[in-house]
């Protein structure tokens, strides 16, 4: 049932727009007065707006009654579970006393094998000084 209402809905959304593209807006009634009038159409000379306006109208109103009838499929429901709903989650229990690892004691004095980094000249320019 929820399948053809789906179906149903669509054909009628198509139908909908296709109705409203059909219709002529209101600068199309300028036209009519300069010779483009509709009076040889199929429906008249006010006929087609009339029926257009019904038939949209109408579809319009099936639409709106899919939708409420989709919308209340869509509540009644039930969520299915999911993939994490079907997995059982086992927690660990924490230790009751929490042990604080020891860290080896670090050397105060540095070794002896340490190079030195010279230092640059205190002068700028890369001239040294010389005091006579």
């Amino acid at each position: 049932m929820q399948t053809i209402l789906v179906i149903s809905h669509l054909f009628l959304a198509l139908g909908l727009v296709g109705l409203v593209l059909m219709q002529h807006g209101k600068g199309a009634d300028a036209g009519a007065a300069f010779g483009a009038g509709a009076s040889g159409t199929v429906f008249g000379a006010s006929g087609a707006a009339n029926f257009l306006s019904r038939a949209t109208a109408a579809l319009a109103t099936l639409f709106f009654v899919t939708s409420m009838a989709l919308a209340w499929f869509a509540m009644q429901t039930t969520e299915r579970p999911g993939l994490m709903d079907a997995l059982e989650v086992q927690v660990e229990e924490a230790p009751s006393e929490v042990q604080i690892p020891v860290t080896p004691q670090q050397p105060t004095a540095l070794p002896s094998e340490v190079p030195m980094i010279p230092q640059p000249a205190a002068t700028g320019g890369g001239v040294p000084e010389t005091t006579e």
